[in-house]
């Protein structure tokens, strides 16, 4: 019995249907319908009912479902641990992480992390800040890296670093606050936690302001710098940016911006979790 057949037979199994079998495969309907028949023969019995165009899960097949995807799991985990441990690697840490957060200072710092804990193999998913803590909860993660605390209740969450929000404009002139605020589009929520207070705060002294939703900070950057708008960002996202003098920090005064928290999402705290949390602790920038 062949592995490629255990896999196909599941595929098929979840559509009941040998074409979006072949698509998602990517196999020919001729090579799907070759690997159902292979592991019927092999298992003496028939898996599906096929009635015209259209195949259904026979009892047997019904049976056989939960062992098939047993079997494809545990092979697929064994290859990927056994391809792990061929590099090196003798233990793993699955982090969630914000794109925010993967954007700006988590490079430099999981490179360090890495260079000090080898045996480690990290493995990274972004995620947006409302997506993280389900992704906890499911165990898809060990770690989750955000920018709001997650609504679930039994998850631990604690503010793993704060940070300024700054006004940020175009570098190709020096604006004031005042200027900024009544001749530039502010670009809005790009941030999950802080944008509807601080925007009735604009808005109350400044009534005009017109605004744009831009829901990515990445893009939001991109936007300054074209000159379509200003908006408040989280110092580390933009300081590299603001280095460069590819966008420009406006000294504020009339709005007080808020503070940009980043918190540490687990459920389970594993040894590598630790480690991990300890090290960010240690050497996230003030």
């Amino acid at each position: 019995m062949e592995m490629k057949w255990i896999k196909t037979f599941v595929v098929a199994a979840k559509y009941e249907n040998f074409r979006k079998t072949s698509e998602e495969l990517f196999l020919t309907q001729p090579a799907i319908t070759k690997h159902v028949k292979r592991l019927e023969e092999h298992l003496q019995t028939n898996l599906f009912d096929r009635v015209g165009k259209m195949v259904m899960l026979t009892a047997a097949g019904k049976q056989f479902l939960p062992y098939a995807k047993d079997l494809l799991v545990s092979y697929e985990e064994g290859l990927a641990n056994f391809e792990s441990w061929k590099q090196g690697y003798s233990r793993k840490l699955i982090l969630a992480t914000a794109p925010q957060i993967a954007s700006s200072f988590l490079p430099d710092l999981l490179r360090k992390f890495m260079e000090v804990k080898p045996d480690i193999e990290v493995f990274i998913n972004v995620k947006s800040s409302f997506e993280i803590g389900e992704e906890i909860v499911r165990g898809n993660a060990d770690i989750g890296l955000t920018r709001m605390e997650p609504l679930q209740k039994n998850l631990n969450s604690e503010v793993l670093h704060q940070e300024p929000v700054i006004l940020v404009g175009p570098s190709s002139k020096q604006l004031s606050e005042a200027e900024a605020l009544a001749n530039y589009r502010l670009i809005t929520h790009n941030h999950p936690e802080y944008w509807d207070s601080l925007l009735l705060d604009v808005k109350r002294s400044f009534p005009a302001i017109q605004t744009m939703v831009v829901n990515q900070m990445e893009v939001t950057k991109k936007f300054i710098e074209s000159g379509l708008g200003v908006s408040y960002l989280p110092r580390s996202i933009v300081i590299e940016e603001t280095n460069q003098r590819k966008l420009m920090e406006i000294e504020t005064g009339i709005i007080i911006p808020p503070s940009s928290f980043t918190y540490v999402v687990t459920k389970v705290e594993t040894t590598e979790a630790r480690e991990f949390i300890c090290f960010l602790k240690k050497h996230l920038p003030d």
